[in-house]
């Protein structure tokens, strides 16, 4: 079956409340699913993070089920309906995952055709790997290796550099660039309110901002909404 990926760059946009700005697509990308698996182990507060997906889920029509609730989290995975993976801290959503070993499941079930939604840490887990993730490694998982649901890296929260700013520290162009230097795979670095969308083997660009792809040897690419992603 053909892959179907929603992944959003932030759950949250200025101004706006929880998944607000992607409500339209959430509601289409899930048509005919009665129920989701939501991943909360980005935060530490899984049970508060769990009721807030919830509320959201059900004022757009679906049941929300926890995988920290389910007595066996494999079984849950294996029969799920979709899947959305809230962000937080990558290093520690990777971290549960590979301690629980229900990274594998996913992949699996994910590669199968399970629709899966990601936020943030949850759209960083669809790459290869975690190396483009903007978080603090407060904690070591056993590999960066993530699902590799997507052939290119993942920078979610990607922001222009002001060249008015007297901040003195990298860019995140300037991090993307040295990623580049130790690594071949291309980086698709969203901003705010921008969607990746996979259908099978078309990848394009939703939502409300554009992004930039970055490839060794090359300038950064600007890449506006509704563009097809070509790798």
């Amino acid at each position: 079956m053909s892959k179907r990926l929603l992944l959003l760059s932030s759950s949250r946009v200025h101004g706006r409340g929880y998944l607000d700005h992607a409500e339209d697509l959430i509601r289409d990308f899930f048509t005919g699913v009665s129920r989701v698996l939501f991943v909360p182990y980005a935060l530490r507060d899984r049970d508060g993070y769990a009721a807030v997906a919830r509320q959201k889920f059900q004022a757009l029509g679906f049941g929300l089920d926890s995988l920290h609730e389910a007595a066996d989290p494999t079984a849950a995975i294996r029969q799920a309906e979709a899947m959305f993976v809230g962000g937080g801290n990558t290093f520690r959503l990777l971290n549960i995952l590979y301690t629980a070993k229900l990274l594998l499941p996913i992949r699996q079930r994910a590669q199968n055709g399970m629709r899966y939604m990601g936020a943030s840490a949850g759209s960083n887990l669809a790459g290869p790997t975690i190396r483009t993730t903007n978080d603090m490694p407060i904690v070591q998982p056993p590999s960066f290796e993530a699902l590799g649901l997507v052939p290119f890296q993942i920078n979610p929260h990607y922001i222009d550099a002001d060249p008015a700013s007297t901040h003195m520290g990298e860019t995140r162009e300037q991090r993307l660039r040295e990623y580049l230097e130790e690594n071949e795979v291309p980086v698709v670095a969203i901003r705010e309110s921008a969607i990746i969308h996979v259908e099978g083997e078309i990848v394009t660009l939703e939502g409300d901002a554009g992004a930039m792809i970055f490839r060794r040897g090359r300038e950064p690419e600007p890449l506006d909404p509704g563009s097809l992603i070509e790798i």
